[in-house]
């Protein structure tokens, strides 16, 4: 399964709430009168097409409410497809489903690796010391 949701859905745009406000900040009259900020907010449990698997660890990690907010841009429309893209890239990724880790031993390879290291850091601390009575 690579750690990914067992089908490819995505929060259609249907099911997303847009707002828009003035994003603030420096630009001028632009910025003070456009309405280029979006809020877009994704119910979970309003949501007729997710699937249940993906509803319980999209509802266990993020909640019942999902908020992307981006003023990134000047443009409304360009703001909204990031929204949107963002949106769907918060919940896929939360409703990842990932492998357990399969315990291995070591191998020869990589124990012999770690004595040699163990042993060259020793004989570099070794010889930070002051010389003794027999040196």
């Amino acid at each position: 399964m690579n750690g990914e949701t067992s089908s490819p859905w995505q929060v259609p745009e249907a099911e997303i709430e847009f707002r828009f406000t003035a994003s603030g900040g420096p630009g001028g009259q632009h910025a003070n009168r456009a309405m280029s900020k979006v809020d877009a907010v994704f119910r979970v449990v309003e949501s007729t097409t997710m699937p249940e698997g993906l509803r319980r660890r999209v509802l266990e990690r993020l909640g019942e409410v999902v908020r992307v907010s981006v003023s990134d841009e000047r443009s409304q429309l360009r703001n909204r497809e990031i929204a949107v893209r963002r949106l769907r890239e918060k919940v896929a990724s939360a409703g990842r489903v990932e492998r357990s880790r399969r315990a291995t031993r070591p191998t020869r390879g990589s124990q012999e690796r770690r004595q040699n290291e163990k042993r060259r850091r020793g004989e570099i601390k070794r010889g930070r010391q002051r010389p003794g009575h027999d040196d």
